[in-house]
């Protein structure tokens, strides 16, 4: 179909051709979105490597803040749980712990004591108002709970960078180097489902914004596929198998901390202790909770139990009964004779 079209044109001229000079007046602003969209989606993942990972998902209910619990506290338990796996790994085989972080690290505040009372989870009760239609009504609290997303993310980042160290103060017994290395990458922003909350606020209204303006952030942010580059890259790449570890990888290639404090020995201490003392603090009232829980469930065994029992009488008791000879029966009636 192209090639009679443009014979065409050099013929008899592009005034032939229907629509020609609308399409010749629309393509040079479709060139520039394209080049616009293609600087704006950040650099390509250029490696090539088998992959042979498992991804492990836990999720639990303990009563701490959601965003800490989930971006930091979990990382570090489940870490802790497999740092004896890690450092038994064979030297030759390379291992990767890839951390996926943000730039709101960069303005966020680590102090102890905020921490200790913001990660608690625990919120003010809210004054109970007047009676209203007979249904009893809160009082919204004045103070909001604080976000800890941007700190989550800082020791995220602090742990990382100590995780590692760890790793390399361990002495293997075959006195080999250590195989594991820990990354930490940032992804940018994409048109991720977090995003597009974070963007939005959680509301209808902020959502109906963002579909009005959504040709800007389509523009402007990375598809899930492009924001995913830099995690391949971190995962691929060969000179990241060999080294110290304890790198940054932003835009497929590797960068400094913004913040220097990530690196400070004394505040990562502090914070391995703090996370330490709350998981155990955790695990103390998971276990009490089960112990009260179970007393319980001997009690509904044994109900089950005894239901079972009875299901089980009042079926033989019927199957007894339907044996039994009739009146009407041949049986009944050769024993008459």
């Amino acid at each position: 179909m192209p090639i009679p079209i443009i014979v065409q044109g050099i013929r008899e001229g592009i005034d032939s051709i229907p629509y020609a000079y609308t399409v010749l007046k629309i393509a040079p602003w479709v060139l520039l979105v394209a080049a616009l969209k293609y600087y704006f989606g950040g650099a390509r993942n250029g490696s090539e490597r088998v992959m042979h990972s498992k991804i492990v998902m836990i999720t639990t209910k303990d009563g701490l803040n959601e965003e800490w619990q989930v971006n930091y506290l979990g990382n570090f338990h489940l870490l802790s749980i497999l740092s004896p796996a890690l450092k038994a790994q064979p030297a030759h085989r390379d291992v990767r712990v890839i951390f996926t972080t943000c730039s709101s690290y960069i303005g966020a505040k680590l102090d102890m004591k905020q921490l200790e009372a913001a990660s608690s989870g625990s919120k003010p009760a809210g004054r109970t108002a007047a009676k209203k239609n007979g249904k009893t009504q809160k009082k919204a609290s004045a103070e909001k709970e604080p976000s800890l997303f941007g700190l989550s993310k800082l020791a995220l980042m602090i742990f990382a960078t100590t995780f590692q160290k760890h790793l390399n103060a361990y002495q293997r017994p075959d006195k080999q180097p250590n195989g594991t290395r820990v990354i930490v990458v940032d992804p940018g922003l994409s048109r991720t489902p977090g995003t597009r909350r974070w963007l939005t606020g959680g509301s209808l209204w902020g959502l109906l914004i963002y579909l009005l303006t959504w040709p800007l952030w389509w523009l402007v942010l990375k598809s899930p596929q492009q924001g995913a580059q830099s995690i391949l890259y971190a995962a691929m790449e060969a000179r990241y198998g060999r080294g110290a570890g304890g790198w940054m990888v932003k835009e497929c290639r590797e960068v400094d901390f913004s913040r220097n404090d990530i690196k400070d020995e004394e505040l990562a201490k502090k914070l391995w202790e703090f996370s330490e003392k709350q998981i155990e603090a955790k695990e103390k009232e998971g276990a009490l909770k089960r112990a009260q829980t179970k007393p319980k469930e001997k009690v509904t065994d044994k109900d089950k139990s005894a239901k079972q029992e009875n299901t089980k009488g009042s079926s033989t008791s019927g199957a007894g009964a339907a044996k039994e000879q009739t009146s009407g029966s041949r049986r009944s009636r050769k024993a008459d004779q």
